[in-house]
């Protein structure tokens, strides 16, 4: 009987190709397979080996649910041929990337796997752009939340009304196309319209761009700098440290 191979949950990081994990670019090296999202930056893809096969599986605009079936179902068919899987994800898997889902899938299934941590967008594009998301002065508590929920949800589960006074700091991602609303519905659950706001553009990249305001006036800014995703956004007094502490391209 032929031998099941593994799958490997490994994030990739936020964009730089050097923020990879040493173990994640060990596995990238030696695996048979690497199937990989579309946030995977373009230096890191070229280090794959010639010899493993290479499998793009980004979502595609307008598709929610296919393509993820689509990738688990590879996952599950290629280690049952006995090979090593390396399923590379942009950030960390296990902040919203879908990571959970496919681990889950992946028991279901009899497939043993490892999970590899990376760094997340959240972090990673905040501390180039000189935020830091906790602050003793600051802020002593962190939200992460999405800004782009499962259209298949009767309702929101981001309860904005309980958010806005939860954590002193609030990181949201992929909720730039989104920022007006995010923005509205904060200040309707009471959150002061001149709370502090930045918007990081392809963080930790070369490109990045921070745009700083407050709740009432960064969609005005945002509009007019054409600001495009992948963007997070971080809220709260910790934004006013980027002034001090930027470091990234100077």
């Amino acid at each position: 009987m032929k031998n099941t191979g593994k799958v490997f949950l490994c994030g990739a990081g936020p964009g730089d190709p050097k923020l990879i994990t040493v173990k994640g670019m060990e596995l990238l090296k030696h695996c048979d397979v690497v199937l990989y999202d579309r946030l995977v930056s373009k230096e890191i893809i070229n280090q794959i080996p010639a010899e493993s096969e290479k499998i793009y599986v980004g979502r595609a605009v307008g598709d929610s649910t296919t393509h993820q079936d689509n990738t688990n179902i590879q996952m599950v068919k290629l280690a049952k041929q006995g090979k090593r899987v390396l399923r590379l994800k942009g950030g960390d898997p296990f902040i919203f990337g879908r990571g959970g889902e496919e681990a889950e899938f992946l028991f279901d299934n009899g497939i043993e796997f490892e999970i590899i941590p990376g760094i997340s967008s959240a972090i990673g594009a905040a501390a180039y752009a000189g935020i830091p998301l906790t602050h003793r002065q600051y802020a002593s508590s962190l939200a992460i939340v999405t800004g782009h929920e499962d259209e298949n949800k009767a309702e929101s589960i981001v309860k904005w009304d309980r958010l806005a006074d939860a954590a002193d700091t609030i990181v949201i991602l992929m909720g730039i196309e989104k920022l007006e609303q995010i923005c509205c519905n904060l200040i309707d659950a009471g959150m002061s319209r001149n709370t502090e706001i930045a918007i990081i553009e392809n963080g930790t990249l070369k490109t990045q761009r921070v745009i700083s305001g407050t709740l009432i006036d960064i969609v005005r800014k945002v509009e007019y700098s054409r600001v495009k995703p992948p963007a997070i956004i971080v809220i709260g007094k910790v934004v006013t440290l980027c002034k001090k502490i930027a470091w990234f391209g100077k």
